[in-house]
């Protein structure tokens, strides 16, 4: 499984995937592209039992290591090594990106270096679909080992379409996890000959058996964001729409849990709005202290956009798992979140980029007592009926076996096991 950094304090949905196909017989090996950039992580990534290899994460720094394994490959198969070569230069050709070298030579070291100690590896699946399935790609060419990939968010829509096109043509297989997503991969998938598969991550929702038990909050409102402080989260839209309550004179405070590269955008307009007395900013934080703020929390706001690259959420899990702890949810009708977040039924939900509306909701949820209590009853329904991920990631183990022969897994076997443990 090529990953693009291992373990992700971002990417439970990843982590989880690889505990159940690992409890459901998957022998797994993990190649991650760089090393984690957090210095904890998730207590279920303890539990995994993959074995991890990282690979040369830049040119410049392991040039000479990268060279070395290439050159190597090259010189034992000349012919297979200028088919990739002839690959990389046409995709390099549409897009001018000196990324293309780069996931050619990982995937040279990768072929080389690590593939000989693992003879057993039989198939290359990349979450995401841009370098990581690059990456796969090349492994396939130099080593005829097939490969697949999982196409989430920004990986799909950030992406040139002939690139992503070529990816789809020339896998095995491709997996996406919103109904939005597949739709926009079928039109790519022009030959038709690429079996396309959706299948939402679902959350484990052995974390909210406890769930919060329904309540009127009253002020100072707790107003929970679950974000990375990207374009794409909407956060701009959230703080001009909390200045909109504090200038109505509605008390509340505001928690924001989630790092990025915007953060010295947000916290100067927090400043410039004067919201500072009234928000905390938290950082990235385990898995299990999201869940006691959720508990906590009177309100859950998301404000996704498509930003000015294309990038866009899936569904969050976030909301997901809000929904799951009967938090009421206001967030924007984009990419995939309407595939669970219907409005006056799960949740309320509001045009992106509008404050006013977005204002409006959450004064809504925060005060009308019977919509609070209906829509937070029927989006934890909405939830354990069709995104619980101990459901949802043994039909995704059965797809993978299906599609992959050489496994050795029976899928009938997969739906035997999930029966009896449950």
């Amino acid at each position: 499984m090529v990953l693009k950094g291992y373990p992700r304090i971002s990417e439970t949905f990843i982590s989880n995937e690889i505990l159940h196909l690992e409890s459901l017989g998957f022998r797994i090996h993990i190649i991650s592209m760089r090393h984690p950039r957090e210095a904890f992580c998730h207590a279920s990534i303890k539990k995994i039992k993959a074995g991890v290899d990282y690979l040369p994460s830049t040119i410049m720094l392991h040039l000479p290591t990268l060279v070395y394994h290439n050159l190597m490959l090259a010189i034992k198969k000349p012919g297979t090594y200028f088919h990739a070569i002839q690959k990389a230069a046409t995709r390099w050709l549409r897009t001018r990106k000196s990324a293309t070298l780069k996931h050619l030579l990982q995937a040279g070291y990768l072929v080389h270096k690590l593939l000989p100690p693992k003879k057993d590896i039989v198939h290359f699946h990349a979450h995401f679909a841009h370098s990581p399935t690059s990456v796969a790609m090349f492994s396939s060419i130099l080593s005829g080992i097939p490969f697949s990939f999982f196409a989430h968010a920004k990986d799909i829509y950030t992406t040139d379409k002939r690139q992503l096109t070529e990816k789809i043509n020339m896998a095995k297989f491709a997996v996406t996890c919103t109904q939005y997503n597949k739709k926009y991969l079928s039109s790519l998938n022009r030959q038709g000959a690429t079996p396309l598969f959706c299948v939402y991550h679902g959350i484990n929702l052995s974390y909210f058996s406890n769930h919060r038990k329904q309540n009127d909050p009253t002020p100072p409102y707790h107003i929970l964001t679950v974000a990375r402080m990207t374009e794409k989260k909407g956060l701009d839209t959230i703080y001009r729409a909390l200045s909109s309550l504090k200038k109505q004179g509605i008390e509340f405070f505001h928690t924001l849990i989630g790092e990025g590269d915007d953060h010295s955008k947000i916290v100067d307009l927090i400043n410039s709005l004067n919201l500072e007395d009234v928000t905390i900013l938290r950082g990235a934080m385990t898995h299990e202290e999201v869940i006691d703020y959720y508990a906590k929390a009177d309100l859950f706001v998301l404000g996704c956009r498509i930003a000015a690259n294309g990038d866009r959420d899936g569904i969050p899990n976030v909301m997901a798992e809000s929904m799951a702890m009967n938090l009421p949810v206001v967030a924007t009708h984009v990419s995939g979140l309407p595939e669970f977040l219907e409005n006056r039924v799960t949740g309320l939900a509001v045009d992106p980029d509008n404050p006013r509306k977005l204002a409006d909701a959450m004064i809504t949820l925060l005060t009308d007592s019977d919509l609070r209590s209906r829509v937070s009853t029927e989006a934890r329904k909405r939830i354990v009926r069709d995104f619980n991920n101990k459901k949802l990631i043994p039909v995704l183990a059965k797809f993978y076996a299906r599609q992959i022969p050489a496994l050795g897994i029976d899928p009938e076997k997969i739906e035997k096991k999930v029966t009896k443990d449950n």
